[in-house]
């Protein structure tokens, strides 16, 4: 796996235009007040398994941080961020030898340490910030938690300071035109009345335990997630505005058991942008789930663990959950029993929840751009 070791090396922003330092080295300043008084109180205290040169090197950038001469010298700065990018290189190789559960921690905490430094060394220079914030997402999704967790801290710090223009007419186009192309090639699928799925509206909790959840049987849960702020809120810009530079981890393609298919690190900005996909395999899990609506549609159908043999998984134990099947363009040649498979369906809008029970193989389409939040328990 490579690493993107610098700004010039990350994916390029798409963060809002005015993506600037609100005034003067007012970010600098907040920052440091997060930071130990003294270099004494920033304890670099690491296993016999971490080397001493990278704790030597760690030793250095913090008396770089605490030196008289301050980090807004360009000297210091400079070589501050060098140092870091050695400890964040060497302890990436590290991250990145045999299973991730053998990972020692202290590697994961040299690697949250390099990007502290690195970005300290970025936000005292004015300029451009959705680049620090990605070196600390990296830190916060490879690294682990140091300083009570200080990158979630310089995070929301860099966050503030962050102002947001309207979008570009240009970008207003793009943006059109990919909802246009969403909206042309989506049908909604009928629904028998033998097929639907329940609704229920407001249940005590013992009586969807006892009616539903513990005989297995799914429904349609309403007026449930009303008060949620984020029925009211959520939208593509809201999220742009308060995530868009932050870089999480995707699943990218249609289907997970697609060759394309791939997990990657990228900003929100830019998985909207390009990767707004229908995730339609059929599969599922050995957890009970609320599945929440929150924006646009959603066609679910869903089928019984007694269904698991006219559903056709797949052989191999890390797929054994996932039918070869494509459910709305079933191969009946190559899987004949599929047609026989009973089912339940539903589409799904803004404010429902639906109850998927423990190992119920489920199929979802997204008929609009949507968005779900989802909760699962034993």
């Amino acid at each position: 796996m490579s690493r993107p070791s610098s700004p010039e090396g990350l994916a390029t922003s798409s963060c809002p235009t005015a993506d600037q330092v609100s005034a003067g080295n007012t970010v600098w300043v907040d920052i440091r007040a997060l930071l130990p008084n003294t270099k004494e109180d920033l304890k670099l205290d690491f296993s016999e398994k971490v080397e001493e040169s990278v704790i030597s090197l760690l030793q250095q950038a913090r008396d770089l941080l605490y030196g008289a001469e301050s980090l807004c010298s360009g000297s210091a700065r400079e070589t501050c961020l060098q140092v870091s990018e050695i400890i964040i290189d060497y302890s990436w190789e590290k991250l990145n030898i045999g299973t991730w559960r053998d990972v020692e921690k202290d590697w994961r905490r040299v690697y949250s340490y390099g990007c502290l430094f690195k970005a300290l060394c970025m936000c005292s220079e004015q300029g451009t910030i959705a680049d620090t914030i990605r070196v600390c997402d990296m830190g916060l999704l490879m690294g682990a938690s140091i300083l009570d967790n200080i990158l979630v801290r310089i995070i929301n710090v860099l966050q503030k300071h962050l102002t947001y223009g309207k979008r570009s007419a240009e970008e207003d186009a793009k943006e059109s035109q990919r909802k246009k192309i969403r909206n042309d090639h989506t049908t909604v699928p009928s629904i028998k009345s033998e097929e639907v799925i329940p609704r229920l509206h407001c249940p005590s909790l013992e009586h969807f335990r006892e009616n539903y959840m513990i005989p297995q049987k799914p429904v349609i849960l309403e007026g449930i997630v009303d008060h949620w702020p984020c029925m009211k809120k959520w939208s593509l810009d809201y999220l742009r505005q308060i995530a868009g530079c932050r870089t999480v981890p995707v699943e990218v393609g249609s289907r997970y058991t697609d060759e394309e298919w791939s997990q990657t690190l990228m900003m929100v900005n830019d998985f909207i942008d390009q990767y707004i996909v229908n995730k339609n395999s059929i599969g599922y899990l050995a957890q009970h789930q609320l599945f929440d609506q929150v924006i646009g549609r959603k066609y679910i159908r869903l089928y019984s663990p007694q269904e698991s043999e006219n559903l056709y998984p797949h052989e191999t134990q890390i797929l054994h959950n996932t039918s070869q099947v494509d459910v709305e363009d079933p191969n009946l040649v190559k899987f004949p029993k599929f047609e026989r498979a009973a089912f339940q369906a539903c589409i799904l809008t803004p404010g429902q929840v639906l109850f998927i029970p423990v190992k119920y193989w489920h199929y979802v389409r997204s008929l609009d751009v949507s968005f779900s939040v989802s909760f699962w328990w034993l």
